[in-house]
């Protein structure tokens, strides 16, 4: 886990993307794809269809974003992400295309994880809430696919040094998990309990 942000660019190569470690932080430049889940949902119902994406994942690093307007002046507006399990149900079959890396914020289930560990990809983490200054990141944004969907279009962003952590990495690692360990054998201990020790109360 690196102290100091690593700068990194995007799309992801093999390497760079098995080289994060969870709890790294980052700071990305290059071109993202933004997406959502109604993005999400047509990419997976497309190849049920037996059809090609309109976009090239291969290598990619898709944001969990639907952006407010863009004010004058400005590439887009406010750009926080959005909450991560809303694409699960969608992200292995994209895995599956070559996407190779996902920022968002949140969990992600257990069948996720499998898949990112099988392609050897990682979730980032962007910060929730600020959206405004993450928005500053983004240089240029340019809608890729289905127009229609406004906001949730699949759209290509250029970014510089946008900053995120390295929430599960390609091996399965968790940093969530690994944050809230200390605090769990803190409480643990503060209660008067031991790692798997029941305590027994009142009489007897």
């Amino acid at each position: 886990m690196s102290e100091q942000p690593m700068r990194i660019s995007a799309p992801f190569d093999d390497a760079t993307a098995r080289a994060l470690k969870a709890g790294d932080h980052v700071l990305i430049s290059g071109t993202i794809l933004a997406a959502r889940d109604a993005a999400h949902k047509r990419m997976v119902e497309a190849l049920d269809r037996g059809e090609e994406l309109p976009v090239d994942l291969r290598g990619a690093v898709v944001y969990y974003v639907g952006p407010s307007p863009a004010k004058p002046g400005q590439a887009i507006g406010a750009a926080g992400p959005t909450t991560s399990g809303r694409m699960d149900a969608y992200t292995p079959r994209l895995l599956d295309q070559g996407l190779k890396g996902m920022i968002g914020k949140g969990y992600r289930t257990p069948e996720v994880v499998d898949a990112m560990k099988k392609h050897g990809v990682p979730y980032l983490a962007a910060v929730g809430g600020a959206g405004a200054l993450l928005s500053g990141c983004i240089k240029k944004y340019t809608v890729l696919a289905y127009a229609d969907l406004g906001p949730e279009a699949v759209a290509a962003m250029e970014v510089e040094d946008f900053p995120a952590i390295v929430a599960i990495d390609a091996e399965g690692n968790d940093y969530y998990e690994q944050g809230q360990a200390p605090y769990r054998r803190l409480g643990e201990t503060a209660h008067g309990r031991q790692p798997g020790r029941q305590t027994t109360y009142g009489k007897g």
